[in-house]
């Protein structure tokens, strides 16, 4: 490769796309089909941050077929997993349940066959509505099929060399004492309270005894009972420890992203699937967690969940993937009022894509442009759509009257002068969500010089005693000159106050339906006493 080339579209998905090629090509394995795989947790309601796994590793699946390969994501749901905690908002009667499987457990909410079901159906419908293709698999079906059968029987074989891995690696020594396998208690139904103390190859049965388990510094009690599991049903299922490596060479995964929570559990699986099971591990790319508004991670069991199909309440699925394909380091807060500005940042890059806004560096240039298909799952539409800016129609949705609100925007933005079409009609409902929710959309304040404080007070003035809209514009036009700001630069810094962007409808009329109230209340924070 030629020094700062561009590499597919620019974007980091294509280079680590290009980087698993040339390390598949040096490690000699087939290239006819790369699989990418992402976990889905199934223990709580589904958040963005579940969902990013998915989407994220079927980005590169996408960047992959762009660079010529046959590739496929799979969808793997940990539904053996069992229920540590009840998750905020969900009934209490769960407590009777933790530590069960969660594909064990009824549903809740009573319209799926388990819990497991609910939670994962949410995030494959969350999936599907954003356009990603995978291939499902569920945990329990590939345990009970016998499909992992001799990636667990390696593995237990070898328990004690993984023991003591597990130990240097990570400090933790009770796989030393343990099988890295939990089986699930034939008599109280529970998982993490049993410990497996024997293996038997030839039947490959594991023998195992219910004795309880300290989870989250809370103490469960195990029943007594000892048994067998038999590793080629659903019995039990590997440690998370284990349970990846013995995936990846089982479906031959090639790449699979990771958060920070779990490094210490991809350290030693990278261990097992190289050192026990003669299989090297898949390319890693590791991403920061999403935080909310007091920057807490956002957790299933913490409740502070942020649905996607709340984000699809006020945004569309392309400006979730925005948020999710814009970067994979670093932490980031995510609220709702994140999403005006993605929803806004979606129409700036299709005027990257199509030309409308010249990016002067090439690589700046294609890599936006790579993110604009990426995010349109690299099916762009023909030619962009009209652009409205998000907080222009919460505006108009406020003052709306109730009973004809989207007649009313619809209307206003008309005679502003903007074409209705389909994608903005969908623009207008989801805002219109936004407005009746929400309120207002939040900017930071614009940046003013002392001559600009001074004109925009002006402009208050002058807006108390006009009689209509042509008063306003020309108010502003006069203030402009009298301040010797210049008109246009006047104008911008007014669309930014108003809209958060440099343009914008005719400010005037704008101005004018928004209301005298209104309009003033926004200058105040600009003026001062």
């Amino acid at each position: 490769m030629r020094h700062k080339e561009i590499i597919g579209h620019g974007t980091w998905l294509d280079k680590v796309a290009y980087e698993l090629v040339e390390r598949e090509k040096k490690l000699g394995r087939n290239l006819d089909l790369i699989r990418t795989e992402s976990g889905l947790g199934a223990s709580g309601i589904p958040h963005v941050g579940s969902m990013a796994d998915a989407v994220r590793a079927y980005g590169v699946t996408m960047a992959l077929r762009e660079l010529g390969y046959n590739s496929e994501l799979i969808a793997f749901s940990d539904d053996m997993d069992g229920l540590r905690k009840v998750p905020e908002g969900l009934p209490s009667w769960l407590e009777d349940h933790l530590l069960e499987p969660v594909s064990s457990i009824p549903d809740p909410l009573g319209c799926h066959k388990s819990y497991s079901e609910h939670m994962s159906g949410m995030l494959k419908e969350a999936l599907e509505r954003a356009g990603i293709e995978c291939i499902f698999m569920s945990g329990r079906e590939v345990y009970a099929s016998g499909k992992l059968a001799d990636e667990i029987h390696e593995i237990l074989l070898n328990w004690r060399k993984i023991g003591e891995a597990i130990k240097q690696l990570t400090g933790q020594e009770k796989f030393m004492k343990i099988l890295p396998y939990f089986p699930v208690c034939k008599n109280c139904g529970k998982i993490y309270t049993t410990q497996a103390y024997q293996y038997d190859p030839k039947r490959r049965m594991v023998k195992y005894r219910c004795v309880g388990a300290e989870i989250k510094g809370k103490w469960f009690e195990g029943c007594g009972y000892e048994g067998e599991a038999d590793i080629t049903k659903d019995d039990g299922k590997l440690a998370w420890k284990v349970e990846f490596a013995a995936r990846w060479r089982r479906l031959d995964i090639r790449f699979e992203a990771y958060g920070k929570d779990i490094a210490d559990s991809v350290k030693v699986n990278d261990w097992v699937s190289k050192n026990i099971l003669g299989y090297e591990p898949p390319l890693h790319v590791r991403y920061e967690m999403f935080l909310d508004k007091s920057g807490r991670k956002i957790s299933k069991s913490l409740g502070n969940v942020f649905t996607p199909q709340l984000w699809y309440r006020y945004g569309t699925p392309q400006s979730l993937l925005l948020l999710l394909f814009k970067r994979i380091v670093g932490t980031r807060i995510l609220t709702i009022e994140t999403i005006p500005r993605l929803m806004d940042e979606l129409d700036y890059l299709e005027d990257i894509y199509f030309g409308r806004i010249r990016i002067e560096n090439e690589f700046e240039r294609e890599r936006l442009k790579g993110l604009y298909l990426y995010s349109n799952l690299l099916k762009p539409p023909e030619r962009p759509s009209p652009h409205i800016p998000y907080s222009l129609i919460v505006e108009l949705a406020l003052i709306a009257p109730e009973d004809k609100r989207l007649n009313f925007v619809v209307d206003r933005l008309r005679r502003y002068g903007y074409e209705i079409d389909e994608k903005v009609l969908e623009k207008i409902r989801l805002a219109i969500n936004y407005a009746l929710d929400m309120g207002v959309v939040k900017r930071e304040l614009v940046e003013l010089t002392e001559t600009e404080k001074k004109a925009v007070k002006d402009l208050a003035e002058r807006i108390k005693v006009a009689e209509s809209s042509e008063d306003v514009q020309s108010a502003i036009f006069e203030i402009a000159r009298k301040h010797g700001i210049g008109v246009k630069n006047f104008f911008k810094k007014l669309y930014l106050i108003f809209l958060g962007r440099d343009h914008g409808p005719r400010l005037g009329p704008y101005l004018w339906d928004l209301g005298k109230e209104r309009a003033l209340k926004i200058l105040e924070q600009y003026i001062g006493e």
